[in-house]
């Protein structure tokens, strides 16, 4: 049995990873947040040792380690606010702990090369979540794209709205230094998903940004993609909206739907199976999802030119 610790309890996604560290046979001995809401930890590990402060934390998780205790931490979870993924993941290297991290892993590529060489220097791992690499859907149509013609280029739209209340622009999340704006927050997994699929990055269009949806294009080695992202529920199509669904997501390829929309919450328990396995995905496998948020970003929107998402001409009309 692997002892763990958690920072970010209070989040929305620490749930799943509590689930999963108790779905794995494990156990949960510390975590962190500076909000106290956090009597989901009951439902799994009324036991564990709860901090508001991270001095605290930190001093905690560091006598468990020179005490060498039965309790001493092997994995810290990380599920804080995205800007700090890059400290929390620092830390828990030098703890002495290898690393589990949220998506997004960092906010920018160079922050990739920084935490390579906190691991050649600890000898320990950072693992990311990269959950929509194990969803079966999409290993199925990943199989058939790397087993049909080299050569070939899909056509894929990829449609991801899921609509926030007035909260989410006053929290952390609305902050672009903090969450990296919405293709980060809410896109960066598709665009992995995206590369795992269809290969390499070859272009990268930004066609509109703002601070609630964002679309552009993105060529792959085999595929084309149009996308488009939003925390808008006025851009839920009118008859979903009808029948009182505040998310729409589709992804299609040729034309025929993607269905992934199933298995989401048990994708973090089958991701910590294999980290546990030490089959998990690391730094470098983050590298071309983090290139492609920090260039829409940073890119200059280019309005409705080129091949552009057909939700898009809604909103710029």
């Amino acid at each position: 049995m692997k002892n763990f610790a958690l920072i970010g309890a209070a989040g929305y996604i620490a749930p799943r990873h509590m689930k999963a560290i108790k779905d794995t046979g494990n156990d949960l001995v510390a975590a962190l947040d500076i909000n106290d809401s956090v009597g989901i930890i009951d439902s799994h590990f009324p036991d564990a040792d709860f901090f508001t402060e991270f001095e605290r934390f930190d001093r905690h998780v560091d006598k468990l380690r020179r005490a060498k205790s039965d309790k001493k931490v092997d994995y810290i979870a990380i599920a804080s606010p995205n800007y700090l993924h890059d400290s929390h993941m620092r830390f828990a290297l030098r703890s002495g702990t290898d690393a589990i991290c949220e998506k997004p892993l960092v906010l920018n590529p160079w922050n990739i090369d920084g935490l390579q060489e906190i691991e050649r220097d600890t000898g320990h791992k950072v693992n990311t979540i990269l959950q929509l690499r194990l969803h079966p859907s999409i290993i199925a149509l990943r199989d058939k794209v790397q087993n049909g013609p080299k050569d070939r280029k899909y056509e894929v739209d990829l449609t991801y709205i899921t609509s926030r209340g007035h909260w989410y622009l006053q929290s952390w999340k609305g902050d672009a230094k903090k969450s990296g704006g919405i293709a980060t927050n809410i896109g960066v997994h598709f665009y992995d998903m995206l590369h795992f699929v269809f290969g390499d990055l070859q272009q990268n269009v930004v066609h509109h940004s703002s601070d609630t949806k964002a679309a552009g294009y993105l060529e792959y080695t085999q595929a084309r993609v149009r996308w488009f992202l939003s925390i808008d529920i006025n851009d839920v199509p009118a008859d979903v909206r009808a029948a009182g669904q505040r998310t729409f997501r589709s992804i299609t390829c040729e034309g025929e739907d993607i269905e992934f929309s199933g298995g989401f919450t048990d994708l973090h328990t089958r991701s910590y199976e294999e980290i546990l396995k030490g089959n998990g995905f690391g730094l470098e496998e983050n590298r071309v999802a983090i290139d492609t948020v920090s260039h829409i970003r940073e890119a200059q929107s280019q309005g409705l030119t080129g091949d552009y998402h057909p939700f898009l001409k809604k909103v710029l009309v």
